[in-house]
């Protein structure tokens, strides 16, 4: 006779994992296998998530952080965290065929940045050193007007005068909160700087750090899906830690430990904006081998937002 299992609610935030961006970056990489066949190489990880990496490489895709390393005349597809001026700059010295998968949330940022140095303001960037969404957007300006700052103590270091002409944009997947505090620092010590409001970080971003806070009243673990590389699943945990939950970043069902468990009446469960709802699942049909679970669905925004993909690979 088997043990009878503990009742345990799971509580789905909403909404959770794929958004428009990530959508569009993974159709073209798709599309384009179909009308140019294997291989075709993308600058980056298309999306920070190993099941969608490890599935597109089956099909043929190669992935690649040198442009130099591939061949001339291929075809070549930039990942939705977007590239520097000077990876576009190599890729067409090569006679790359390019395909810009970069998510159109990042493009803005883009023109933003240059909009703002064009005027004659230097610009601070706010994000994460190293992260290709930085790397890619400091790109598209000059080195010697742009300065990246991760946290409240950079921003007190900066070299600028208090009247100095200055502009700011944010990388997409920060914690809205978080930036909230860092802009507001901004304003309060320079007295002329410009800069996008910060509903405008990301949709995406922005839905699903609120469906936490929500979710967060009702919950004693958070289980979110999504990769350590993943900015916006990274802070999806720190935002439920912050809520005084117990909060956890996991790859996949693999990295579940059950004593998180223990004691606990419900769990809450997202995805971060790439991973995919196959690994909901596979989270979900463990939970059931050990519990009776008890599926519940928060009400959230629904998102019907969806990005033109590349007009070249619209007939397929």
């Amino acid at each position: 006779m088997e043990p009878v299992k503990r009742q345990i609610k799971v509580v789905l935030a909403n909404p959770r994992g794929f958004c428009a961006g990530v959508e569009r970056a993974i159709e073209i990489v798709e599309r384009a296998l179909k009308k140019y066949g294997a291989p075709v190489y993308i600058k980056h990880e298309i999306v920070h998530n190993r099941y969608v990496v490890n599935s597109l490489k089956d099909k043929g895709a190669i992935f690649t952080d040198d442009i130099e390393s591939i061949p001339n005349g291929a075809v070549v597809i930039f990942s939705a965290h977007g590239v520097s001026k000077k990876v576009e700059d190599d890729a067409k010295y090569k006679e790359l065929y390019i395909l810009d998968a970069t998510c159109p949330l990042v493009k803005k940022v883009h023109r933003e940045a240059q909009k703002y140095v064009a005027s004659g303001r230097k610009l601070v960037l706010i994000g994460h050193k190293n992260h290709p969404e930085i790397e890619g957007t400091s790109g598209r300006v000059a080195a010697d007007q742009v300065v990246l700052v991760e946290d409240l103590e950079q921003i007190e270091n900066l070299p600028f005068k208090s009247d100095e002409k200055l502009a700011y944009v944010t990388q997409t997947t920060l914690s809205i909160d978080d930036t909230k505090n860092l802009v507001n620092t901004l304003y309060e010590r320079y007295t002329d700087i410009d800069g996008p409001a910060l509903k405008d970080i990301c949709y995406a971003t922005q839905n699903r750090q609120d469906a936490i806070k929500e979710m967060a009243k009702y919950i004693d673990v958070l289980l979110v899906i999504g990769a350590t590389n993943s900015s916006n699943s990274s802070r999806l945990r720190d935002l439920g830690e912050s809520q005084g939950v117990a909060s956890y970043l996991i790859a996949d069902e693999t990295q579940i430990n059950l004593d998180w468990f223990e004691g606990k009446q419900a769990v809450g469960i997202t995805a971060g904006a790439s991973a995919p709802e196959v690994l909901l699942k596979q989270v979900l049909d463990l939970l059931s081998k050990y519990h009776q679970i008890v599926l519940e669905e928060v009400d959230g925004v629904v998102e019907n937002l969806k990005f033109k993909i590349p007009r070249e690979l619209e007939d397929l």
